[in-house]
């Protein structure tokens, strides 16, 4: 993912920004939420006590997919060439990042503001019926603000046709001075940069991986230590630009529609969640 931070995309490929448009915060004590909902209804920015964790949009060449924390929906990582099979019948996602589809289509669009409260949020998303995703759909996400504490719950749920499904989120962080994450096997990536089976035992960094994790993961930061943990068992961590690190906790592999595919039948849901506690 080396280029996402010198380019900005559009899920039609064309080169264009995307601004963070009107922001709402949520704020409890020394924590404050901003969100986004016309910029994929992303995070837009988390400061705890002034400190803050993320990647901003003003940074130099912030591109649309490196900025912020955002949904990752209805599939997370990349599809190869665009291209998978659901229920046998061929399928052609657009292409925007080189050759391959990538992180779905929530992060590009605007979403419906449903409720906030100074502590509390919920957004929602049509998803399209078209070739950008021809299954239609909706997603919605819960974001609530806690004194020490930022929990989030994303769920995805098919419309009146049978779909695939992977969900997750994706945060930039501001490079952190410290890192303890433990997991216990990584998909492999083959020559295009795709995640392939069978998981192998660790590699050594810098990464840009997807691993099989179920322990909280451990930041810190300008002094201060975060926790990440999550429903999820997939974490891809990308830590090979010196600005940032993402940390992404996601319900299925890269490519998981061809790697490990997954049917949400028509009107069930698929919800994961993932809470960031500072310690």
């Amino acid at each position: 993912m080396a280029s996402e931070s010198g380019s900005t995309l559009s899920l039609h490929g064309a080169l264009e920004p995307l601004a963070p448009g009107a922001l709402i915060r949520l704020a409890c004590g020394p924590l404050a939420v901003e969100i986004a909902p016309d910029a994929g209804g992303r995070l837009a920015q988390i400061v705890r006590d002034g400190v803050a964790w993320l990647v901003g949009h003003s940074e130099p060449n912030a591109a649309m997919i490196a900025w912020g924390c955002y949904p990752m929906l209805p599939w997370a990582g990349r599809v190869r060439h665009g291209r998978f099979e659901f229920e046998g019948r061929a399928y052609q996602l657009p292409l925007n990042f080189g050759e391959h589809a990538i992180h779905g289509v929530g992060f590009a669009l605007p979403w419906r503001v449903e409720h906030v409260s100074p502590v509390h949020a919920e957004l929602s998303l049509q998803l399209p019926d078209d070739e950008r995703w021809p299954f239609g759909g909706s997603a919605r996400q819960c974001i609530d603000v806690e004194d020490n504490a930022l929990r989030l719950q994303l769920s995805v749920t098919a419309g009146e046709r049978a779909m695939p499904a992977v969900i997750g989120w994706h945060p930039w962080f501001c490079k952190p001075d410290r890192i303890e994450f433990k997991p216990s096997r990584f998909y492999p990536r083959d020559a295009e940069g795709i995640a392939v089976r069978p998981v192998s035992e660790l590699p050594p960094g810098p990464w840009d991986d997807c691993f099989i994790n179920d322990e909280p993961v451990l930041i810190e930061h300008a002094g201060q230590r975060l926790r990440l943990a999550s429903s999820c068992r997939h974490w891809v961590v990308y830590d090979e630009t010196a600005h940032a690190t993402c940390i992404e906790p996601q319900s299925g592999p890269p490519n998981a529609f061809s790697l490990e595919p997954t049917r949400l039948a028509p009107g069930s849901s698929i919800t994961a969640s993932f809470a960031l506690e500072w310690l």
